[in-house]
């Protein structure tokens, strides 16, 4: 599988203004590949190849002088991505692709000719960006890379993306298996009781400073002085923060979770569609369950462990996670955020409901996983999931798999 290696790099003067060129070029190619797609779909009804639009470079470095100054793969690689994206949009994948800006972060990538020199911690790139000085915080896996993307972010800081094509490290886990529930008091609840939270204090406080930092941005009138440029820069280097502080965070968790256990059961949750609650969609998005799922899964693959996935209209707070009947105070219209200890009538305990609804993922995902699909409906009965609102066109479906807690008919 794919692996990519984030370095910082650390380019000279001269470095920095040959990539800002270079960024330019590609941002231009970009713009102007997709513009000339967009006009001959609309005249033809066929948009432009990749064989199509490489073609097209010769006459332009002839045309425009200044583009052949960035590496010949840079810009074949414009063409190349911007063919992808338009793969992915119409197998419904990825939004139609957008015109690039000249603000916010920038990047071009080198597909070959690049050589990693770790004991010099520096990597020489093609043509005239030459030796450029790098921190390589990690040992590089023995395995051949692909591509290097040098990127800069709105702070100004310079990094090296190198991807690797490395083979999986199938590891022995600890545990058997573990569920996971995700909520917004504490960030993940698993099946053995433990709870992690993001670190809350230090996201606060950064949070606190880049509000200040922003009101004394808006209180500079000028946009051309030089003190508008500092305090946007300040701005960019705290906003630029937050989300280290919380991928730092979401990489430790998924790889200890995904290290420590052969199979990890988790929601399938329709964060887009969560995110429409006024109310709780800041809260939610701070949150990054999508990132935090999308690392649990490909670093389960990794280590040759399986990831299982629910449906997300699994009741999992609303039942007993030792008698899988309904507990009564959730099923009658007290359900509250607010509530965080139940008491099951059936059991006569009282469950922490979020380490009850973590086992009910658990053994939900071990119940698909002995099943072999999650997708076998019970006599081919499909049933739309009721809601007091007004019916829409697009019915969501659940299914009423043979054993699940959805059928009537429970399995033995």
């Amino acid at each position: 599988m794919y692996r990519a290696i984030k370095v910082r790099i650390y380019p000279t003067d001269e470095q920095e203004s040959y990539l800002a060129q270079c960024f330019g070029n590609t941002r231009w190619l970009w713009n102007y590949m997709l513009n000339a797609t967009t006009t001959a779909y609309k005249e033809t009804g066929k948009g432009l190849s990749k064989a199509a639009m490489d073609k097209l470079l010769p006459g332009l470095k002839k045309e425009y002088e200044w583009l052949g100054l960035a590496y010949s793969q840079v810009l074949q690689r414009v063409t190349f991505n911007l063919s992808s994206a338009f793969v992915n949009f119409f197998e419904g994948r990825a939004k139609y692709p957008n015109f690039k800006s000249k603000h916010g972060k920038q990047s071009i990538q080198y597909p070959q000719n690049v050589k990693l020199m770790p004991d010099d911690s520096v990597i020489k790139f093609p043509g005239s960006l030459g030796l450029m000085k790098a921190v390589f915080h990690k040992q590089l896996p023995d395995a051949k890379f692909t591509t290097v993307t040098i990127s800069r972010n709105a702070d100004g800081k310079y990094y090296a993306s190198i991807v690797f094509n490395q083979e999986d490290e199938p590891v022995t886990a600890i545990n058997k298996a573990i569920g996971v529930d995700l909520g917004l008091k504490n960030f993940a609840i698993t099946s053995d009781g433990s709870k992690y939270d993001l670190p809350k204090r230090r996201l606060a406080k950064l949070e606190k400073n880049r509000k200040r930092k922003q009101k004394k941005l808006a209180r500079k009138k000028d946009k051309t002085s030089n003190k508008r440029q500092k305090a946007r820069r300040l701005v960019a280097k705290i906003s630029s923060k937050i989300p280290r502080v919380r991928e730092d965070f979401l990489h430790k968790l998924s790889r200890k979770i995904a290290y420590e256990n052969q199979v990890i059961c988790v929601e399938d949750l329709a964060v887009k569609n969560m995110v429409k609650n006024p109310n709780l969609a800041k809260a939610i998005s701070d949150q990054g369950w999508g990132m935090f799922l999308t690392m649990l899964k490909y670093k389960a693959e990794r280590f040759g462990h399986t990831y299982q996935e629910i449906g997300r209209f699994f009741p999992s707070s609303q039942l007993c996670s030792e008698t899988l009947l309904p507990i009564p105070v959730l099923q009658n219209g007290y359900d509250s955020l607010g509530v965080r200890f139940v008491y099951c009538p059936h059991c006569q305990k009282q469950h922490d409901r979020d380490i009850n609804a973590a086992i009910n993922i658990r053994n939900e995902g071990l119940r698909l996983l002995e099943l072999g699909t999650s997708s076998s409906a019970l006599g081919g009965d499909v049933r739309p999931k009721s809601s007091g609102r007004k019916k829409s066109t697009k019915v969501e479906a659940i299914p009423n798999e043979l054993g699940s807690l959805h059928s009537p008919v429970r399995g033995v």
